[in-house]
């Protein structure tokens, strides 16, 4: 479950936006207010923040998101559960509160709005509040036995680590097999493995490298291993006595049809490899 919070001044606005029936909008929990309607809310709200005229963010903005899986089995008894210890965590006390579940989309997520001035006028210290909200959502789901954020990056970085090494896998088989001569043979053995490459290309129509899309990722080549920048990936090729990869003037290459320049970065070490070649 993911916390986020800050303090703002367009109160009116965000309760609205709080309220939006197009996002399937539900109140899962209300507090010290009375009102019916995001305008009488608004002018509550309002009231209370006029003991404190020097406050200009007097309202203060959370949003609490379960994930997908979690959300799908959560009732509106259990968002309500959430946002009362969430408050509790926070130590919000006893202000103007109120909470809107919106499930327009399949992440299911909670809008809190709080009045950060008091009943005595005193404006809730939002020093930090971006972190404290994360770690009141952390401690939320460990106390509701949800998944907690630190769970889904670990998950995340072991599929990671799976992808990664499935796609060079898949580049050695590729290389293996097809045995490719030039960089459309690679891309090409390469896509008849499953993984698609993309050619990396700046807005100066550089090639940069080369992104490797696979089971939803999409990675550069120094992210799925060391060996598959293009330069190196251009060496495992250059193996074969008759291929040229990188003979082209002006350090230009042909890729896909197209005549392309290589990055600087790129060209230097290309002539450093053809000097030690040399």
């Amino acid at each position: 479950m993911i916390g986020k919070g800050k303090a703002i001044a367009h109160t009116g606005v965000s309760i609205r936006y709080g309220w939006n029936q197009e996002k399937d909008a539900e109140i899962v929990f209300k507090q010290q207010l009375i009102g019916e309607t995001p305008s009488e809310i608004t002018k509550e709200f309002q009231m209370i923040q006029e003991l404190n005229y020097r406050c200009k963010h007097n309202t203060l903005s959370f949003i609490i998101s379960p994930t997908i899986k979690d959300g799908e089995r959560l009732k509106a008894k259990d968002l309500e559960k959430i946002v009362q210890k969430f408050m509790t965590q926070m130590k919000l006390g006893e202000r103007q509160a109120i909470a809107f579940v919106h499930q327009d989309k399949k992440h299911k997520h909670i809008h809190l709005y709080v009045n950060r001035i008091d009943f005595k006028g005193v404006a809730y210290k939002d020093s930090f509040i971006g972190k404290r909200s994360q770690f009141a959502a952390e401690r939320v789901a460990e106390e509701m036995k949800l998944t907690t954020v630190k769970q889904v990056q670990f998950e995340k970085e072991f599929q990671l680590k799976e992808v990664r090494a499935e796609i060079k896998r898949r580049h050695d088989l590729s290389i293996q097999q097809f045995k490719p001569r030039s960089f459309d043979a690679y891309i090409k053995a390469m896509e008849t493995n499953g993984v698609k490459v993309i050619p990396s290309i700046n807005k100066s129509n550089q090639l940069q490298g080369f992104r490797f899309e696979f089971d939803n990722y999409n990675l550069k080549g120094s992210e799925v291993n060391r060996k598959m920048s293009i330069l190196n990936i251009g060496k495992e090729l250059d193996r074969n006595p008759n291929v040229r990869l990188f003979k082209a003037k002006n350090n230009h290459i042909k890729l896909l049809g197209k005549t392309l320049e290589l990055t600087p970065n790129i060209a230097v070490k290309l002539s450093i490899k053809v000097i030690k070649k040399v």
